[in-house]
């Protein structure tokens, strides 16, 4: 017995010390993790992957001029290490380590595995993860959003320029992502995939001012496409070109991967280079990495010159869809029809006792049918495009309806042709001009470069029809009798929009010009003098040759120059002008102005304009201008082209 007492009770001592001296089992998990962990870290290293071009575009890296790397994505929360903005190794191994955490990162607060989940996936094929070493988890959410899409391709959308609204000058672009089974009806059910600046109501002027410098965040959003149909064709009167992208199916997978981990950050929102048209290539670039998209643009990116780059990748595009605004319909089916069938149709939404009237009654079904959908498209224009409807406007549309519900015969298909052609087939945005010309007694050579965008009398095929936007222009003019080199004129910012008057559409058009130019005045030959000069006024549509349109504008002034005796002016007056399709290659524009200045140097001004430009090719012009104030004359002719 006092044996076997011995016995256990060595045992239980031999056991106690063991349970002492040895760690517990569990603790031996997170070795093992810590080794696979730096195993992964080692083997990617060896593989060169945070070099390699997938890494840099997940993580939007790009090379400094001075050398190293910077990522273009400015959310700390975007990254996984602190360094992880400018050191594309170092994100790598903190992102190799969140993976085997559970840990909530980024704004949608997930685990790194679920919230990169482009970048797992990437990691995974690189370092053929071991699913016992490294558990895969379960992405609930991003399963949902993913499968929510079923995705069959990606369609690149092209609102087209808008000059009533800073944001949409130079137009749009966004992705629609195409589900399958759907028709070209039914797409507008399906969801876009937008990026945009976050700005608050109210912004005005202060949107551009503040966008050139990057004040603004810009967010990745998932919206509906139906409401952006509504917001740009409906309400803004803007035509949408739709261009259906060949994806194949690992690469929309891609795709909509990165589209996902970029909702969990921001950019900073850049007007003029990092805005809704960039970033969206960066997604393309991860789908296909072979395009390099995001590389064609440096200094600028417009909406339509990414359309251009697409349209101009062979094969990427297969099909193209014209979606027309309400205005272009109303506008190309009033065309179509003879005048008195177009009174008819205007005075159906004045007064619906036209609709009983026999000069409606006696049409045939199929004309009275047309002029019933012209009149409620219009009705319906009226109601949703003005902040305060009037009641009547909504009970005329009722009645319309009703008479069109009686008629009980389908509408006949109208093909409508849009006013400006897709934006591929416009000329490019940078423009350079060599001219010479006699100004006075003197004869000149110039040379301007402007760095955007568009005038009246630029090539207009695939632009805004009416619609000027210049930007960043500098002309350097040497003159030969007075050995003199100079910048001869400047432009900051010229836009100005024409919009034709007639029965239905009364927007006013308007003008803003910010630059330098040189005049002759007083004692002065070739003084430097800054001007500011904005207009509001109308323009009327007429067809008496082929397309003109006759405009005229209230405006004010203000110069400044060493050239006036007080150094400043301020004042105002009026300008009328004329702008001619003479033929498809063939343009003109005319134009005078009268402005008196009563505010510091007194003094009055005549101003005549005339400008001809002929069309060579896509991106090659010529033009001769004729320019006169007060005394000063100056003909000009240069060769224009556009890069």
């Amino acid at each position: 017995m006092l044996y076997l007492l011995n016995v256990v009770l060595v045992h239980f001592l031999f056991t106690l010390l063991l349970c002492v001296l040895m760690p517990p089992i569990s603790s031996a998990q997170p070795s093992d993790r810590e080794l696979y962990r730096q195993q992964l870290i080692e083997q990617a290293g060896r593989a060169g992957l945070s070099d390699q071009r997938e890494w840099h575009l997940l993580l939007h890296y790009r090379r400094g001029i001075l050398g190293g790397y910077e990522s273009e994505q400015d959310d700390p929360g975007f990254f996984l290490s602190a360094k992880g903005k400018t050191d594309p190794e170092a994100e790598l191994e903190s992102t190799l380590t969140q993976f085997f955490s559970t840990e909530l990162v980024g704004r949608s607060r997930q685990p790194a595995q679920c919230a990169f989940v482009a970048r797992y996936h990437w990691l995974k094929k690189q370092l053929q993860f071991d699913p016992t070493r490294l558990p895969p988890l379960t992405c609930e959410r991003f399963d949902r959003w993913y499968e929510d899409f079923e995705v069959d391709s990606i369609s690149l959308i092209f609102p087209s320029a808008f000059l009533n609204n800073p944001a949409s000058m130079f137009g749009h672009t966004l992705f629609r992502v195409d589900q399958k089974g759907q028709t070209e009806q039914t797409r507008l059910l399906a969801y876009t995939i937008n990026f945009a600046a976050d700005v608050p109501p109210g912004a005005g002027l202060a949107y551009p001012i503040r966008g050139i410098f990057g004040s603004y965040k810009g967010y990745f959003s998932t919206i509906p496409y139906y409401l952006k149909v509504q917001k740009y064709r409906d309400i803004e009167n803007r035509d949408i070109w739709e261009y259906r992208l060949n994806l194949t199916e690992n690469q929309l997978r891609r795709f909509l991967m990165h589209a996902w981990e970029l909702g969990n950050a921001y950019f900073d929102y850049f007007f003029f280079k990092e805005n809704c048209s960039y970033h969206l290539l960066s997604l393309l670039d991860y789908a296909d990495p072979e395009l390099h998209l995001t590389d064609a643009f440096i200094g600028w990116t417009v909406p339509a010159d990414t359309v251009r780059l697409i349209v101009s990748k062979p094969g990427l595009v297969s099909t193209t869809t014209y979606r027309p605004s309400r205005s272009t319909v109303i506008k190309r089916k009033r065309e179509s029809l003879p005048g008195a069938e177009r009174d008819l149709a205007h005075r159906m939404t004045q007064d619906i006792g036209e609709l009983t009237a026999p000069t409606f009654t006696q049409l045939v079904p199929s004309k009275q049918a047309f002029l019933l959908d012209l009149a409620s498209d219009y009705l319906r224009y009226r109601i949703e495009t003005t902040d305060s409807p009037k009641p009547e406007w909504k009970e005329r549309n009722r009645a319309v309806l009703t008479a069109r519900s009686q008629l009980r015969i389908p509408s006949e298909e109208f093909t409508v042709r849009p006013f400006a052609r897709q934006p591929e087939l416009g000329h490019s945005m940078h423009r350079i001009a060599i001219g010479g010309g006699w100004r006075n007694n003197d004869t000149f050579e110039e040379a301007t470069f402007r760095g955007g965008y568009h005038d009246l009398l630029d090539p207009e095929v695939g632009y805004t029809p009416d619609a000027q936007i210049e930007m960043a222009a500098i002309t350097v003019r040497h003159y030969n009798r007075a050995e003199q080199t100079q910048v001869e004129r400047a432009t900051l910012l010229n836009l100005l929009s024409l919009s034709p008057i007639d029965s239905i559409f009364h927007a006013p058009s308007w003008k803003l010009n910010i630059g330098m130019n040189t005049i002759h005045h007083n004692e002065c030959q070739l003084c430097s003098n800054g001007f500011v000069n904005g207009g509001i006024g109308g323009a009327k549509e007429l067809r008496l040759l082929r397309r003109e349109v006759l405009f005229a504008f209230g405006e004010v002034e203000a110069n400044v120059s060493k050239a006036y005796h007080e150094i400043h002016r301020v004042g105002g007056g009026g300008t009328v002008g004329i702008l001619a399709d003479l033929t498809e290659r063939w343009k003109v524009m005319a134009s005078g102005t009268y402005l008196k200045f009563p505010l510091g140097d007194k003094s009055d001004d005549f101003r005549w304009y005339v400008g001809s430009r002929f069309t060579i090719a896509k991106n090659l012009a010529v033009r001769l201008e004729y320019n006169h104030r007060d005394y000063d004359n100056d003909v000009l002719f240069t060769v224009q082209s556009f890069f």
